[in-house]
């Protein structure tokens, strides 16, 4: 059974911070590869981001629908946030910011 959404919700609740992480760094860029990305989230993280690390969170906001991935050539991916993945980040980050002014209260 579905639980209905409430205040307390961020709409990207399943998702923990890498992949919210890289969900962010993704849709600032205009259809980078993803060994852009992960520069990005080194620079970011200030931290070496393994393979092993990135590919998997990629594949999942993919199949969470997300992100789509295209080609580039055969070696080369490119990623891109889906209508659905922008709405769901500018919502997230909207909830951030009315919990953040809850807390200041």
């Amino acid at each position: 059974m579905a639980t209905t959404p409430n205040a307390n919700d961020s709409p990207l609740e399943d998702l923990n911070d890498f992949r919210r992480d890289v969900l962010t760094v993704l849709d600032g860029m205009d259809e980078p590869s993803g060994q852009q990305i992960k520069e990005k989230l080194e620079t970011f993280y200030s931290q070496d981001v393994t393979h092993g690390r990135l590919y998997p969170a990629l594949n999942d906001l993919e199949e969470m629908g997300l992100i789509h991935k295209g080609e580039v050539d055969r070696r080369t991916n490119y990623y891109e946030a889906t209508s659905r993945g922008r709405r769901e980040l500018s919502a997230d980050i909207r909830w951030r910011h009315q919990m953040a002014g809850v807390l200041d209260d």
